[in-house]
């Protein structure tokens, strides 16, 4: 009986510390990112890190260049590591100046394109097919992981700026994700330049000196001009043209109907080698784009609206597994504190100032930040939180959630909040208060979702000091929250009176009106 008992512990210490392990696996990465700032700053600047990221756990500080060029750059935040991250999501920022082409790649990582300011010509292989749209301010686009693309910005006097998720779910890291050029040259380099000139010789059916000059001409980068300043080329030709003289063109060049010129750059061929079957590359059956502006706002009072898509509105969303919202409150205003159940969110501001608080699980605040447009923010699924706008601006934030299912966010305040759903006895106990006293607190709020809050609203001039430090900063990154979190979110201690009490007593927000 002893040797049982005994072997029965046993087995249960295994089996916790596997637990444990596994449950760490996924932290060990910003453990090695917040130990390596660490040894590179200076005990003051220690302190003060320390000190900021306390205040501004779900910031992000600045972004990363991925790719630059002369004709535009891409950047990058990382999704935060740990146990309480339902999903990584990364988020990039894409910026193309005039007439300038992202080069035919795929990645390893689906991707989701916000077109933010400019327009865009995303051309892609779907299905097998070769096909091109359109993108315009405020248009999502679900690109596929493994699915070959390029963007171009074929307008003459304006930049196109582009946020995106890139969903690493797929990837060969997690960490990050990786890119395969197809074309390219000495800089980017092309994936086929792997393979010996002789393949290369056969698979084209072209000589290895033309091999070998199509490999070493490209080195301007993932984002070349397409201008004819900036080396002429094929490039330049084919986006000067319509679309579906351009489409017509490249069927042309891959049926082997071109001039000698162009038979020479062979990087469109490419596309029906891959596809494996060249007279069906410029069907077009694959899903448009989706414009936000567009749609009816799921919710709208003076206070402000928000809209979500999810894959129930646009169909390519159900395969990536991530939604977007855009939110948009008028001045002075609040979304009130809610939860989401089923998701993470990531956002980024777009316009206008404004405060951003969340709440850990044990009723304390766990951030209370003031941002500003730029600023890159994430709530992890089932934490309280809320959005408050400044006093004298709208603000406007956009984001991407973990789920394409209807998120059904909780409110815990206002007129359809959870607290008139459980307008109970047993809430009054749970509070400590009469029913009486219960009921007038939770119906003197008479708004729902989006609230009047001037008092809560943060003033202009709380950011000028922000401002400054930061003002030709891009977009920022998350910080590391490190151990402080976790042990914020589990370290929980009862006080006899509940922790919705203290939960509401760590937010200063006059919400109700008793």
């Amino acid at each position: 009986m002893g040797k049982g008992v005994s072997f029965l512990l046993l087995a249960l210490v295994l089996c916790y510390g596997v637990t444990v392990t596994m449950g760490y696996r996924g932290e060990k990465q910003w453990r090695k990112e917040r130990e390596r700032r660490e040894e590179e700053m200076e005990p003051e600047e220690e302190e003060q890190e320390e000190s900021e990221s306390r205040k501004s756990w779900f910031l992000m500080p600045k972004s990363r260049p991925v790719m630059t060029t002369d004709a535009g750059e891409m950047r990058m935040v990382r999704s935060p590591g740990g146990r309480i991250v339902d999903k990584p999501l990364h988020m990039g920022f894409i910026t193309m100046e005039p007439q300038s082409l992202f080069i035919p790649q795929y990645l390893d990582s689906s991707l989701i394109l916000f077109v933010r300011t400019g327009e865009a010509r995303i051309g892609c292989i779907y299905k097998d097919e070769m096909v091109e749209r359109r993108l315009k301010i405020g248009d999502v686009y679900h690109i596929p992981a493994g699915s070959t693309f390029y963007i171009l910005n074929p307008g003459e006097g304006q930049r196109l700026h582009i946020i995106c998720s890139i969903d690493p779910s797929e990837s060969l890291n997690l960490d990050t994700f990786q890119s395969f050029f197809i074309g390219g040259g000495t800089h980017p380099t092309s994936v086929l330049a792997g393979f010996s000139p002789e393949t290369l010789s056969t698979a084209f059916n072209v000589s290895m000196s033309k091999v070998e000059e199509i490999m070493r001409g490209q080195q301007e980068g993932p984002i070349v001009h397409v201008t004819k300043s900036h080396a002429p080329s094929i490039w330049t030709k084919l986006s000067e043209l319509q679309e579906q003289d351009r489409l017509k063109q490249v069927k042309r060049m891959v049926q082997g109907e071109a001039d000698e010129e162009e038979k020479e750059w062979s990087w469109w061929k490419l596309f029906g080698i891959f596809s494996g079957n060249e007279r069906r590359i410029f069907g077009d059956k694959a899903p448009d784009s989706y414009n936000i502006y567009k749609r009816k706002a799921d919710f709208k009072n003076d206070y402000g609206w928000s809209v979500a898509v999810d894959g129930s509105v646009y169909k390519p969303f159900k395969h990536s597994g991530t939604g977007v919202y855009l939110v948009n409150l008028t001045a002075g205003s609040m979304m009130a504190p809610h939860v989401n159940p089923r998701a993470t969110e990531y956002g980024i501001v777009l316009r206008g100032t404004g405060r951003i608080q969340i709440v850990y699980p044990n009723g304390t605040l766990a951030m209370d930040a003031r941002v500003r447009e730029g600023d890159v923010f994430w709530v992890p699924r089932y934490f309280a939180f809320c959005q408050i706008a400044s006093r004298s601006s709208p603000f406007e934030f956009f984001g991407f959630t973990t789920t394409s299912d209807k998120n059904r966010p909780q409110f815990l305040v206002g007129a359809n909040s959870l607290l008139h759903t459980f307008n109970t006895p047993e809430l009054a106990a749970a509070f400590g208060v009469t029913e009486e006293r219960m009921r007038r607190l939770i119906n003197a709020q008479k708004e729902a979702v989006i609230l009047p809050s001037a008092s809560a609203a943060p003033p202009d001039e709380d950011l000028k000091e922000r401002e400054e430090k930061s003002e030709d900063e891009g977009p920022k990154v998350i910080r590391n929250f490190g151990d402080q979190m976790i042990m914020g979110v589990w370290g929980v201690k009862g006080n006899g009176n509940g922790n919705v009490v203290g939960l509401l007593q760590a937010r200063k927000l006059l919400v109700f009106q008793c």
